[in-house]
């Protein structure tokens, strides 16, 4: 199977364990983008990925490359031009201090990506999957101009198409609004990750429940077959409860419930999530077990410092069939 995810990268500062910014005198390099995360996650599960990006020319921007093709992400799509990569800052809570991110990411290199930059007809040719979330069009119009391009020629190729429609009001600074770009968007996917409330804010779809508010997004929408959301009760930020669900149009299909103790990096675990999920769909052909394996995916991803789930396959299976005990392996 092979899987393309699109959009930006950028470089993770955080300070050492779980000190504050004012306390600390270095900062830990990670480098993570929630659709790379995806194709990160989906290579340790034995699929061949490839991430379509634009990196700036510099060292910095050749070490990003790097790390993708570190963990098995093809990275011969990605192109390289002026601008600067995006930034971002993590303060790791703990007990019941919350975590905290400061992003530095206007004008990136990514910013400027125009659709002539990426012949997709060249980049999906083959795939079995096609990715993309909400953040990508919210940064540029040459941004959203491209990923629907993308989106198009996916469906030409009858490719799947998944959409994770996160929505970040501040980072839409272009002059367009979510509701006028994302609709053309979401048109063209097979699964789209989402709640009852972005499902209202960004395309007027009402219902008061999943099921209600799912199937009026199926009749807007036709091409979708499945959607799904994670629910996440954080008792503080070293404990969390985790599930997560799929509805296919006719049935909701429910994960059980993760109990999530103590978190070592909540960074990228609804990415783990739908990479599992993906994952799930394209392997099992069951719709329950791939939640199950989704949300254990996610569970599996609190444990593991930086960006990306870094969990194998078995891993997740044993977690998935209930054994959380953590054991020493010899």
């Amino acid at each position: 199977m092979k899987v393309i995810t699109f959009g930006e990268v950028m470089l993770r500062l955080s300070p050492p364990g779980v000190e504050r910014f004012v306390q600390t005198d270095s900062l830990t390099m990670h480098f993570g983008g929630t659709e790379a995360n995806v194709a990160v996650s989906l290579a340790q599960l034995g699929l061949e990925t490839a991430h379509v990006t634009r990196f700036p020319d510099h060292a910095l921007g050749r070490s990003a490359a790097g790390y993708l093709r570190q963990y098995g992400v093809g990275t011969q799509h990605i192109r390289s031009g002026d601008g600067r990569l995006g930034l971002y800052f993590l303060e790791t809570g703990a007990g019941s201090r919350a975590s905290q991110i400061i992003y530095d990411r206007v004008d990136s290199a990514f910013s400027r990506i125009t659709p002539n930059d990426i012949d997709w007809e060249v980049v999906l040719s083959g795939a079995d999957w096609f990715h993309w979330t909400g953040i990508t069009p919210a940064l540029s119009q040459g941004a959203a101009d491209c990923l629907l391009a993308g989106i198009q020629t996916a469906n030409r190729l009858g490719v799947p198409v998944s959409g994770d429609i996160v929505y970040r009001s501040n980072l839409w600074q272009y002059g367009r609004t979510p509701q006028e770009i994302m609709p053309a968007l979401t048109e063209g996917c097979t699964l789209v990750l989402g709640n009852k409330a972005l499902f209202s804010e960004l395309y007027g779809v009402v219902g008061s429940t999943f099921i209600e508010a799912g199937r009026a997004m199926m009749k807007r929408f036709p091409t979708l077959k499945y959607i799904t959301d994670t629910k996440r009760n954080s008792l503080s930020a070293s404990h969390n409860e985790l599930s997560a669900k799929l509805f296919d149009g006719n049935t909701v299909h429910k994960s059980r419930v993760y109990s999530i103790q103590p978190i070592v990096d909540r960074i990228g675990t609804g990415d783990a999530y739908m990479a599992g999920l993906i994952y799930g769909l394209l392997t099992f052909n069951d719709p329950q077990r791939a939640v199950e394996f989704g949300a254990a995916a996610s569970a599996l991803k609190h444990t593991i410092p930086g960006d990306v789930n870094l969990a194998t396959v078995s891993e997740i299976e044993t977690l998935e069939a209930g054994d959380s005990s953590g054991k020493l392996r010899r």
